[in-house]
């Protein structure tokens, strides 16, 4: 593998000499062949092959409990993924937790497509930065409308919503705050249909 398309994900600085990006089929076909496996910890922002950080264990415990907070006020219709991939024109980026419309078989041979998800969230401990920069330019520009950012360092919630722009312009235009003894609003398609405590979901 070529180590110039790979870079680190909290020092997003793009080098002013060319270096070749991936696309999307690129990307997808290196998985297919065999050249990208699931051991190399490695997602595609904006053409950018970036390593995974490690997660730490109140990492993976907060993913796990936003899931389980979901799962219990989801209506028929949607339902909960874990660390699987979303297919944007320039990225491939894999949320901790995100709602996706439909039924599981439904994803059987592709990913999910922007349009398919209500909502997802990134963890945040050493990602913070990138996960208020370039995540959400991504999501943003893929038209995601809600974007919860979990600091686990500042036990909180961020909410965004409302994307807007294109291109490098791409970001929510609405965000909110949650702290320790709030409940933030779960909204799919507009509408709010529960309610979720961050004293519940934070580890």
């Amino acid at each position: 593998m070529d180590d110039s398309r790979l870079i680190d994900r909290d020092s997003p600085v793009i080098a002013a000499a060319p270096i070749r990006r991936l696309t999307v089929a690129q990307y997808h076909a290196m998985i297919e062949q065999g050249i990208l496996t699931e051991d190399d910890h490695l997602e595609l922002l904006e053409g950018w092959l970036v390593e995974k950080t490690t997660k730490k264990p109140q990492h993976v415990t907060t993913a796990e409990l936003i899931a389980e907070a979901w799962r219990a006020i989801l209506p028929t219709g949607w339902f909960v993924r874990q660390q699987d991939p979303v297919t944007t024109t320039d990225s491939e980026p894999e949320p901790d937790v995100m709602i996706v419309r439909g039924a599981i078989r439904d994803y059987r041979d592709r990913h999910p497509a922007p349009q398919e998800i209500g909502l997802v969230v990134e963890v945040a401990d050493s990602t913070l930065r990138t996960d208020r920069q370039w995540k959400a330019r991504i999501y943003a520009r893929a038209g995601i409308p809600v974007y919860w950012i979990a600091d686990v360092n500042g036990q909180q919630i961020e909410v965004l919503s409302a994307p807007a722009g294109v291109a490098e312009a791409a970001g929510y235009t609405v965000r909110a705050v949650y702290g320790m003894g709030e409940a933030i609003p779960l909204v799919l398609d507009g509408q709010e249909i529960g309610r979720v405590s961050v004293d519940a979901v934070m580890a």
